[in-house]
């Protein structure tokens, strides 16, 4: 398990994270959730001992990072946003002098090098030049980097960054295949890949943290209280429209043509308002094509959170 308890670095005075807490428990694949400059990169690099907090501390299986940072460091395959690489390399000269540099030897390294070119689908491109290699192929080389020497946590900080949607998608399968039977913590500001990849989030802005839970529990946290229809009326007179204001009822509507109007309405959970919406159709002949309630995503969310800091900023 990986436990981050107050942790907080500064930078000439100014701080790049304040009292970041968190926990992450072993088989998680946590999203790692912000903006640009929320305390993202600086977060993760805490976190495989790369940088030390200026205060607070980080335990891994138990153990103190700073006291015992050469025996965790071996648990860890840290793969960052720019991903260095030997471009004069080829895949398999790389990954071994890779794995030559995390103490693997002989009989080992030939089985842990063969193990991540399958993994990560390098076979084909193992005899290669790095430097001659799309940017997906690169990714892929970072991600067996990671893997050479069977770690049991993965901390990968904008693993999709520059890449094409079909390479997106390959890494996303990619590192959930390999998140199977290991931690990993992936850190991102792209919510797609949250939504499709991990089992927990964590929200970050401006350096604190924001949210923390699953992003299906997030959504019905935020969701709590109010809800949003999208209605499709046809045969609409205008008495359909008269009556909704006279029930009070918040609504915006969007002519679509062929005498339909769609309309978008906000209302509390508490008062289900959709059978009085029918009974107004039928009262004024109108025809229900459609009624829709819309969900909670974790893109309103993370919207929410974002915006509602700045609000208080602002306000400060």
């Amino acid at each position: 398990m990986i436990s981050l308890d107050s942790v907080s670095k500064s930078f000439a005075g100014e701080y790049a994270i304040l009292d970041v807490s968190f926990e992450v428990n072993k088989g998680d694949i946590l999203g790692f959730l912000g903006p640009n400059g929320a305390g993202k990169t600086t977060t993760m690099r805490i976190i495989t001992g790369c940088l030390a907090p200026t205060s607070g501390s980080v335990t891994i299986n138990g153990k103190s990072l700073l006291k015992n940072p050469v025996e965790i460091k071996r648990l860890i395959g840290y793969m960052p946003e720019n991903n260095p690489l030997y471009t004069d390399l080829t895949v398999s000269e790389y990954l071994r002098f890779r794995g030559k540099i995390k103490e693997i030897r002989g009989k080992e390294l030939k089985k842990r090098l063969e193990y991540v070119l399958s993994t990560c689908m390098l076979e084909k491109v193992r005899h290669k030049l790095v430097g001659t290699l799309s940017k997906g192929f690169r990714q892929r080389v970072g991600l067996a980097d990671t893997l050479i020497h069977d770690p049991s946590i993965l901390v990968l900080d904008e693993p999709t960054v520059g890449l094409d949607p079909a390479q997106i998608k390959q890494v996303r399968e990619l590192i959930s295949s390999i998140g199977e039977d290991r931690t990993v913590i992936l850190s991102t500001h792209i919510l797609s890949e949250v939504e499709s990849t991990c089992n927990r989030v964590v929200i970050i802005n401006d350096g604190r943290i924001q949210a923390m839970d699953t992003a299906e529990h997030l959504s019905a946290m935020h969701n709590a209280g109010s809800a949003v229809l999208t209605l499709e009326i046809k045969n609409n007179t205008g008495s359909f429209e008269k009556d909704l204001k006279q029930s009070d009822i918040l609504f915006t509507v969007q002519e679509s043509g062929n005498d339909q109007n769609i309309y978008t309405i906000r209302y509390t959970e508490k008062n289900d308002i959709r059978e009085h919406l029918f009974n107004l159709a039928v009262k004024n002949h109108s025809v229900i094509l459609q009624m829709s309630k819309e969900k909670t995503t974790l893109e309103d969310v993370f919207i929410r959170l974002v915006s509602d800091e700045v609000k208080e900023e602002k306000q400060d």
